[in-house]
């Protein structure tokens, strides 16, 4: 993930850095025009228009007039990419696209076809249909014709001689396989220190600069400005070689530094004895003063019926140690035996996002055989929440991540079930309790914690 991510962002640089640095003739006006075809698809999003054609041709117009401008029209494409909506489907759509079927299914015929085809289309958001319609094309014809296009090396003894005493050649190299592992390396470290806790558990720097080392094989934008920066053909030629020299000693370079990674920080190490993420009052949700002495933390899932059970266990804790108590709840749907427990994690999210988690906390376990999407939003009701906010919020899947992350922190630790416990004493590791789960055996447990 963290190397896609990477990869994706590495090119939209690449090419912003081709719009400005390789353009030698800027025509305003055209400029002009491709910004208002950008900003006229953008309006289609906040309008919320559904049809592909509108964005084909306002799309189309947009890629000549950045191409007529002088600026490639590379960069138009990533733009306009950006700006297409997407979204997960409408409730509100999906419902409708299942009557109209219905509709069809009981009477078949042209006019309810083309309304079934129409609401079923309009339930998907514009980039999905997008991407599903042309990948094919993109991935088996436009890449490849791209690939053999620009990749016209001649490989004869004369001209690898000459490659190797090319600046040119061993600049590419030095660049794309040095540079990317330095540069990609040292900025993720020096994020890493700004903001503590931002890497996710199981992910050391060691791993970081593998996945830096691989960030070098990219060769498609690198080719691309060959052809852009280099008139000469003996030039263009030593460039190339190097291209393909450093995405072969950038292979070799990522497979050696994860090797020494998986040796440095063994994948068996990980055995959840500990809890990985240390408890940010900022990011968890915490019941019970920040300055507590005791911690505990809980791995939970709203529809486990064990979790359930565990919660009245944590409120007779809580009434024996008082303000000496801050409880912690982590996320971790079991999505092979509870198909709503996801769902139902980021609506305890997106009720956190309006001051409400714990309401919504206690709500649905209380109501934990109850979790399909319709009873989600009758408990939403019930606790007291916006509504239309947080409609719009789980239809956009804002907090998805948010529970995707405290999934992630479950998995690291090698924690597989709920409910799941770790506690000690604040300010120190929190150990993972085996055992019982019974108010009784977790009181004596932080009592231990807590010493004398």
């Amino acid at each position: 993930m963290f190397i896609l991510t990477l990869a994706v962002a590495d090119d939209i640089g690449a090419l912003a850095i081709i719009a400005f640095f390789y353009t030698d003739e800027l025509r305003l006006g055209y400029l002009l025009l491709g910004g208002v075809g950008l900003l006229l698809i953008l309006q289609f999003r906040r309008l919320e228009v559904w049809r592909g054609i509108a964005y084909f041709i306002v799309a189309a117009g947009t890629w000549v007039a950045f191409y007529e401008s002088g600026v490639h029209p590379t960069l138009a494409g990533v733009l306009i990419a950006l700006i297409l909506p997407v979204y997960p489907p409408r409730r509100s759509e999906v419902e409708r696209a299942g009557e109209l079927t219905r509709a069809f299914r009981q009477s078949p015929n042209s006019d309810y076809a083309r309304a079934a085809q129409l609401g079923v289309l309009r339930a998907v958001s514009v980039n999905e249909r997008l991407l599903r319609f042309y990948q094919p094309y993109t991935a088996f014809l436009v890449v490849p014709i791209f690939a053999l296009a620009n990749a016209g090396i001649v490989v004869t003894g004369q001209t690898v001689s000459d490659a190797i005493r090319s600046p040119i050649a061993w600049g590419v190299v030095l660049g794309l396989v040095v540079g990317k592992l330095v540069g990609i390396t040292a900025a993720t470290a020096a994020f890493s220190r700004l903001r503590p806790g931002s890497l996710p558990p199981g992910l050391p720097l060691s791993q970081i600069s593998g996945g830096g080392a691989l960030a070098g094989i990219g060769f498609t934008i690198s080719l691309f400005i060959v052809d852009l920066a280099l008139d000469s053909p003996d030039a263009a030629n030593d460039a190339r070689i190097g291209v393909l020299v450093a995405a072969v000693l950038a292979t070799g370079l990522g497979w050696v530094l994860f090797r020494l990674s998986d040796r440095r920080h063994p994948p068996e190490a990980a055995t959840g004895l500990v809890l990985l993420r240390p408890v940010d009052p900022d990011r968890d949700h915490l019941r019970g003063p920040v300055d507590a002495p005791l911690t505990l933390v809980e791995y939970g899932d709203f529809e486990c019926p064990f979790c359930s059970r565990a919660t009245g266990s944590i409120r007779d804790v809580h009434r024996h140690f008082g303000d000496e108590l801050r409880y912690v709840f982590r996320h971790l749907p079991l999505d092979d035996s509870h198909p709503h427990a996801r769902f139902a994690a980021e609506a305890a999210e997106a009720a956190a996002a309006q001051g409400r988690f714990w309401d919504m906390h206690d709500h649905l376990f209380v109501n934990n055989d109850a979790l399909t999407e319709d009873d989600i939003y009758e408990h939403a009701a019930q606790v007291g929440l916006d509504i239309d906010r947080f409609a719009e919020d789980m239809r956009l899947g804002r907090y998805r991540h948010r529970v995707e992350d405290d999934d992630l922190d479950a998995a690291s630790s090698d924690v597989h079930g709920t409910p799941t416990f770790y506690l000690g004493a604040t300010g120190s590791d929190l150990t993972l309790h085996n055992g019982p789960f019974d108010a009784a055996t977790l009181i004596r447990r932080l009592e231990a914690a807590r010493g004398p």
